[in-house]
């Protein structure tokens, strides 16, 4: 956990925030900025930088948190085959990541535009 960082606060309760579902190795809250009728950052408890940080041995929580980004969206009753959301991650300040902690976006709600940005 790193002291300084907003996401390890939300993790460790600390910090308040919208879970919307959580397990023993990631947090799912509502963005405090949304940018989709839904949109959700389900983050690792444990500090990690970026997606560009990521090692092997973190598979698991990368999987983890995908499994967790479905849940998040077929809670709010979203189908794929009709509907659909997307999942973002960025890497870096050219991406406009403002949090450096891992965090995949849950968007949905909209109609997407492509290509994004």
């Amino acid at each position: 956990m790193s002291m300084d960082c907003i996401f390890c606060g939300i993790a460790a309760g600390e910090i308040p925030a919208k879970i919307v579902a959580q397990t023993a190795n990631v947090v799912a809250f509502k963005d405090i900025n949304p940018q989709a009728p839904l949109h959700v950052q389900v983050i690792p408890i444990r500090h990690i930088v970026d997606a560009a940080h990521l090692e092997v041995s973190d598979a698991a929580v990368l999987v983890e948190m995908t499994a967790v980004a479905k849940q998040v969206a077929e809670d709010a009753g979203l189908d794929p085959a009709t509907r659909g959301y997307r999942l973002v991650m960025n890497v870096g300040p050219d991406s406009q990541s403002t949090v450096p902690h891992l965090h995949l976006h849950v968007l949905a709600g909209r109609s997407m535009t492509w290509p994004p940005g």
